[in-house]
């Protein structure tokens, strides 16, 4: 892919961000979601590129913009052909209420490299580099947390595992605790909570849960740009979405999917951008063209992980330094 393309899909994220931010502790989460929609498909169409959403804001007749098939792109009979993940706003609560760690997000590869993944549910595992081999998503609560502390050389009673506070994990809760480990619950965005494993200062030791299937995607491209684990298995809830998995996925619906299954390419990229403060990444201030922003990118080809701070100044039309 187009070495330059990096620093164009940052600032599509960056402007997603800024359009959230705007709407930050206002309570309005709606409104917040449809601002970082709306600037991030207004900047992929400013580019010279033929892209595809493969994971986006539902189905066509679901979403007016970002809508799964969608072609964006302002190059789009001649340009590069690539494939697109996006969660413009990841914890809309989380922006809503002025909550942490809510985030700009997206991550693309060559065409046809990310999976088509139905708008259900994902039982998901992922761990970081040095845990990668420890996780088994077919493994009990208590050996996933006995593998990965040994893993990463630590007591049991050490070991943070994140997991999305539902009704639905009560069970596996209780199960990590009784193995000695301590539980980070959180209650949106576990895109955050998959990356954060592989993130040296966040705390995290080990994600376990189900959540949607899209955000699998995105967490899986994250995992494989900075050799970490990840795991995952539909969960479907109704006889459409299996009926979905079934034209659109390519992949066995009914097994366990490896990071491979679901991201199909070295040269896949992930972008997340902060809306608001968080373990991973600071959120923004000031506004698109007059503010700044905080991102990380992990690049799979080239194997890093980069923090980047950019900082806007004049009225959005000029340049951007990165420091």
């Amino acid at each position: 892919m187009e070495a330059n393309r990096v620093n164009e899909m940052l600032s599509v994220a960056e402007a997603a961000a800024f359009a959230a931010g705007a709407w930050t502790g206002k309570g309005q989460k709606d409104r917040a979601d449809a601002a970082a929609v709306e600037a991030m498909r207004d900047r992929f169409n400013e580019m010279s590129f033929s892209g595809r959403i493969v994971i986006g804001e539902g189905e066509r007749d679901e979403a007016p913009m970002l809508y799964i098939g969608e072609e964006v792109g302002g190059a789009r009979e001649d340009g590069e052909e690539i494939d697109i993940a996006v969660d413009p706003l990841e914890g809309t609560n989380l922006c809503a209420f002025a909550q942490p760690n809510a985030l700009a997000v997206l991550a693309y590869a060559p065409r046809g490299a990310l999976l088509y993944a139905p708008d259900t549910y994902m039982e998901k595992i992922a761990a970081g580099p040095a845990a990668r081999d420890a996780i088994d998503i077919d493994a009990t609560p208590a050996e996933n947390v006995t593998r990965v502390a040994a893993a990463l050389g630590k007591n049991a009673e050490d070991l943070v595992v994140c997991v999305l506070e539902r009704e639905r994990h009560e069970e596996m809760i209780a199960a990590i605790r009784a193995a000695g480990a301590r539980v980070r619950l959180i209650t949106d965005g576990d895109v955050f909570g998959s990356v954060a494993t592989a993130i040296e200062g966040t705390g995290i030791d080990l994600y376990m849960g189900s959540g949607g299937a899209p955000e699998g995607v995105l967490a899986a491209t994250a995992m494989k740009c900075v050799g970490g684990g990840f795991m995952g298995r539909f969960r479907f809830r109704n006889d459409e979405e299996r009926a979905r998995a079934e034209k659109t996925s390519g992949v066995d619906i009914d097994g366990v999917l490896a990071m491979d299954d679901l991201v199909r390419s070295d040269e896949a990229v992930f972008i997340a951008t902060g809306v608001t403060d968080g373990e991973m990444v600071r959120g923004v201030r000031g506004v698109y063209g007059n503010g700044r922003a905080h991102s990380v990118i992990m690049d799979c080809r080239t194997k890093t992980v980069r923090f980047v701070e950019t900082i806007y100044r004049g009225d959005g039309e000029g340049t951007f330094a990165l420091s």
